[in-house]
Parts: C-alpha cells; sequence; structure tokens
C-alpha cells in the first residue's frame, strides 16, 4: 500500500465525500469510523482500510494508534475530521460537554499529531516533499457562538493548535486548516431553517461537500503553505 491519507470520522458527511474523492483518485485511503454505517461496508469494499476508533477517552485514542501502526509504516496526510456538533440547549451538564468538546475536537488531533509524526516524516524522507496535516474547524473561530460556547471554544483551540504544530513541524509537515459554515444540510433540516441560514452567507447558496474536498486538494498540492486557516463560508463574515 502506498502511503495513505488517514481521515478520521469518514463513516458521514464531509468526510465520507472525501474518502470517496480519494480513493477514486487511486489514493489509498485509512478512515475513522465511531459507528459503523453501511457507507463504512461500502469503503471498504473500494479499497479503504477501515478502523473502529473511540476518541471518547485516552485508551481508545492509544488503540487506535497501535492498530494504525499494524496497517501502514507511513502516511501521505491527516485529515481531522472527526467532530460532535453539540450545543448547550440539549446538555444541561456543561462539564461534561465542555470536556467532551474539548477531547473531540482539540485533544484528540493533538496527541494524534504528536503520535504519528514519524508516520508522517517517513513519507516526507521517502518523496522529499512535505507530509500535511489539517484540520477542520469551524466559521465560529472567528466569531465565537452564544448557542454553542464549548463547541466553539474547542474549534478555536484546533484552530491554534494549526498554528503551534506548523511552527514545531516545519519544514517537513505542513499544518493547516479548513474553516467552513454552512457546506451541507442535514435530512431532518426544516425548509425554514434553511432559509434562515443561506440569508446568513453571501453566496446564499449550500455549497456541497466538493467546496472542501477542493479546498484540501489546494493545501495537498501546495509545498509552501502552511500555519494558516483556509475559510470556507460564501462571505459570511461580511454579512
Amino acid at each position: 500500500m502506498t502511503s495513505p491519507i488517514l481521515i478520521t470520522g469518514a463513516g458521514q458527511r464531509i468526510g465520507l465525500a472525501l474518502a470517496k474523492h480519494y480513493l477514486a483518485q487511486g489514493q489509498s485511503v485509512i478512515i475513522t469510523y465511531r459507528t459503523r454505517h453501511q457507507a463504512v461496508d461500502l469503503l471498504e469494499q473500494q479499497g479503504a482500510v477501515c478502523i473502529f476508533a473511540d476518541f471518547s477517552n485516552d485508551t481508545g485514542i492509544s488503540t487506535f494508534i497501535n492498530t494504525l501502526n499494524t496497517h501502514t509504516s507511513s502516511l501521505r496526510a491527516i485529515i481531522h475530521n472527526a467532530s460532535s456538533w453539540d450545543c448547550e440547549a440539549n446538555n444541561p451538564d456543561f462539564a461534561v460537554l465542555f470536556d467532551s468538546m474539548m477531547r473531540i475536537h482539540a485533544k484528540t488531533p493533538y496527541l494524534i499529531n504528536l503520535l504519528c509524526a514519524d508516520l508522517l516524516l517517513n513519507y516526507q524522507a521517502s518523496h522529499n516533499v512535505p507530509a500535511d496535516i489539517i484540520h477542520l474547524t469551524d466559521y465560529v473561530v472567528e466569531t465565537g457562538s452564544p448557542k454553542h460556547l464549548a463547541y466553539a471554544a474547542s474549534k478555536a483551540a484546533l484552530d491554534n493548535l494549526t498554528k503551534s504544530f506548523s511552527a514545531k513541524y516545519a519544514p517537513n509537515i505542513k499544518v493547516n486548516s479548513v474553516a467552513p459554515s454552512l457546506i451541507i444540510f442535514n435530512e431532518h433540516d426544516d425548509e425554514a431553517y434553511r432559509a434562515k441560514t443561506l440569508k446568513k452567507s453571501l453566496m446564499g447558496i449550500e455549497p456541497g461537500c466538493q467546496e472542501i474536498i477542493n479546498s484540501i486538494d489546494l493545501l495537498l498540492q501546495s509545498h509552501y503553505i502552511t500555519g494558516r486557516a483556509l475559510p470556507v463560508d460564501g462571505g459570511r463574515h461580511l454579512k
């Protein structure tokens, strides 16, 4: 197997679209999943290595790293997509919510980046080009969120880790982030919610996962961009 791209949380939505895209290009892919949707079975049939990962505790992260090392000795890139969209209104135990958000969005990428550095450096040494780490953050890093306080704080922590890891690993590993706002709606989102959300950006559309794919392709193809956040928000900051 050629040096794979690791995509966390790729069983659905953006992560799934990324996995399909790179498999279609003939790129080796390793994904993590928490719930084994039918899409995971299909990815496996298409050649992806699919690893169950429980990132809710340190043991789960360590177990995942050990399993990953049995599948590959190098990584072309790590795309941190695993996420949880949760809010205070649905979780009265604010302490648990905060810890959960920080764990999935900050501690898990932090530990994976540190523990997988040698895999990325092996790719860099054999190809003489930088390997990549890409964090998927969020538009709310810029603005905060009164309805998703813990979520916004954890994504801001991940944005800061982008800067720190880019300085730590340069020039052998580039570290960047992609900061989207609306990309795709959920099936249960009603028309009123959709119309309200679309008005929040200048472009006023549901752009689809291809926008994230294009952004990540740009970062992977560059040998120069590092320590940056690429906004994919339809001009929402100007509304």
